[in-house]
């Protein structure tokens, strides 16, 4: 399986996601400069977190218009894996591959600390190895993670099982301390009706070794290797 890791100018996360889909899982595996125009041959693109151009105007506004992302939204248009962490999430956002917007978070602070998200739907490739209602401790590092979308929007989101994670707390429930970005219907990870594309907040790719705090963020890479083994 080959999988291609975009840089952008300030992005943080590329080497994290390189090392975690070519030590631990075997992928082979490329960073893909944003000034590159071809896709060819790749089985996943990662769009990582960090701060892409600096998050100026927008969190992602500018990173959408690399040269890289037109091949990324033709990739996924014909139905290749997408995966957004973060920065990634925002910049898939404001590339309208995912529906919806990103806000400064509820309490105008950068949060960087692990949180809880629920696993909402296993009907996924990124979600496939999960059970429903599972339950992940993910961190987060972020500073615009208020997800919104207007109620037509969220009500299609849920109509067609769209929404992958929503922030909880230990046991599972969706309590307003629990949604600490202040997010829409607690909306932590969301994928296109398609399903090949996922935005989410949390950094599933800092949650890959007991000795980092967390092996939680497994199973996501896990589900998307076993999906592309058998496909």
């Amino acid at each position: 399986m080959k999988a291609g890791v975009v840089t952008f100018p300030g992005s943080n996360c590329d080497q994290d996601v390189f090392n975690v889909l070519d030590n631990i899982f075997d992928f082979e595996s490329d960073m893909i400069w944003h000034k590159e125009k071809s896709l060819n041959g790749y089985d996943l693109i990662v769009l990582p977190g960090g701060f892409s151009y600096g998050d100026y105007l927008r969190s992602g506004a500018i990173a959408r218009f690399a040269n890289i992302m037109d091949s990324v939204i033709d990739y996924a248009n014909q139905g290749g894996l997408v995966l957004g962490i973060c920065n990634g999430f925002q910049i898939l956002l404001e590339a309208g591959l995912i529906p919806g917007a990103m806000m400064h978070n509820a309490k105008l602070k950068f949060v960087c600390k692990n949180v809880y998200i629920r696993t909402e739907s296993t009907d996924s490739v990124f979600t496939s190895g999960l059970e429903k209602g599972q339950i992940l401790d993910i961190p987060v590092s972020h500073g615009e993670g208020n997800y919104f979308i207007e109620d037509d929007g969220l009500k299609s989101l849920q109509d067609n099982d769209q929404i992958l994670f929503r922030y909880c707390n230990e046991n599972g429930e969706l309590t307003e301390e629990a949604n600490f970005n202040g997010s829409v219907d607690h909306i932590a990870g969301i994928v296109n009706k398609e399903r090949n594309v996922l935005g989410m907040m949390p950094h599933p790719e800092r949650a890959m070794e007991k000795l980092l705090g967390s092996e939680d963020g497994r199973p996501i890479f896990e589900s998307i290797l076993n999906s592309l083994s058998v496909a």
